[in-house]
């Protein structure tokens, strides 16, 4: 994984460079940026730079042995800890072969999907429905690797990706490794949500911001790289906003259904149809935990693309062309100022709600009827 191989962000590049050439590299790196972003790829890059035999000014050499394990993540001294499904007895004594299928897995999600998310990993392993954390067993497997000799004589780096699903008693087995690790040792943490950690491991490690890509990134990345014509690519940036994820997702030309089901969902709600409510209600809480999540945020970016439209700042708004009729129509028949801002205050709710395991039958029963209350209601509500 090589600098170059990632699309703009020279200046983040640069500064990664430099500190790894005037020798002020921190032991500890968090290497945090927005869903979309090339965290972990930027990561990955510096680790290769550092076990590169012969590194440029600017990047890698990409051809000396080292590179070319580090190009399918298979170099002795590059260690990785990711979330997995709640420890059980066979975690606390795993056999080879299914730890060696989970590494492996990783591998491969971290090269053909490096702007996924948590979501991806989840379908990506059939994960489905469980809960992840990374294990107090797991924080001891990385005590045990980190106190061995570096196999090739150069860093020995620990990659911990989603480090926010650490167990509390897993951060905190790691707090005296992360501030006095072994000689030539790196950790590098990678999260798109730094404020879930906790602050002793925040203390701990240099930040390094790898911010979202820039319109024009996105727009050279999918051109140069023959995903779609320049043309796709100049309507398809701006509404991924800087996610390279979105980005792909749109690529890939794969159907938005959710801005769909909420549409329909929300005239059901209005019409207090309540056969229909209960349809969809049975329709969300067949889905997986995670397809309800995102139902809930497609839910929050209509209101929001509501919001805007009632704002008259059309450039602004991400949602396509095809779905602005149903957005204008519920802002000037349906919803004011007000119905607008408790219709987003429910969805959030819920969404925390869900999150924390809430019953997904009552959770979505419950959020129609107060959608419908809020929407039929003849006077604003107070925001």
């Amino acid at each position: 994984m090589l600098f170059s191989s990632i699309p703009g962000l020279g200046e983040v590049k640069e500064k990664i460079i430099q500190a790894v050439k005037t020798n002020h590299l921190a032991h500890a790196l968090l290497f945090h940026g927005p869903e979309g972003s090339p965290n972990l790829r930027m990561a990955l890059a510096l680790a290769t730079y550092l076990h590169c035999q012969n590194p440029g000014e600017e990047d890698s050499c990409g051809h000396c042995p080292s590179c070319q394990k580090m190009a399918k993540l298979v170099h002795p001294d590059m260690n990785f800890a990711f979330p997995m499904p709640g420890e059980s007895k066979e975690e606390e004594n795993p056999n080879k072969e299914k730890k060696v299928d989970f590494m492996a897995s990783f591998r491969n999600f971290a090269i053909n999907i490096p702007y996924a998310n948590i979501s991806d990993w989840i379908y990506h392993n059939g994960f489905e429905k469980k809960q992840l954390n990374i294990s107090k067993g797991a924080a001891r497997q990385i005590i045990k690797t980190l106190s061995l000799k570096s196999f090739e004589g150069g860093f020995k780096i620990m990659l911990i990706w989603a480090p926010e699903f650490m167990h509390s008693t897993s951060a905190n087995s790691l707090l005296k490794v992360l501030e006095e690790p072994p000689e030539k040792t790196v950790f590098l943490l990678v999260t798109s949500h730094p404020e879930q950690l906790l602050t002793t491991i925040l203390s701990r490690t240099q930040k390094i911001m790898v911010r979202a890509f820039s319109d024009e990134e996105v727009m050279s990345h999918l051109v140069s790289d023959g995903l779609c014509s320049r043309e796709a690519a100049v309507q398809i940036a701006p509404l991924a906003d800087g996610n390279m994820r979105e980005a792909y997702r749109m690529v890939d030309q794969v159907e938005d259904e959710n801005t769909v089901l909420i549409r329909d969902w929300f005239r059901s709600c209005y019409s207090l149809d309540v056969n229909l409510m209960f349809e969809f209600v049975e329709k969300f809480s067949s889905k997986d935990k995670e397809a309800q999540k995102s139902i809930l945020l497609s839910g929050i970016n209509v209101v929001r693309e509501v919001m805007l439209d009632k704002s008259k700042v059309a450039e602004l708004m991400r949602s396509v062309e095809a779905d602005r009729d149903f957005i204008h129509k519920l802002g000037i028949h349906v919803m004011d100022e007000g119905k607008l801002s408790k219709v987003y205050e429910l969805l959030n709710e819920a969404y925390y709600h869900l999150e924390r395991n809430a019953n997904q039958k009552i959770l979505f029963g419950d959020l129609s009827f107060q959608i419908s209350k809020t929407m039929r209601s003849k006077e604003t509500v107070s925001a």
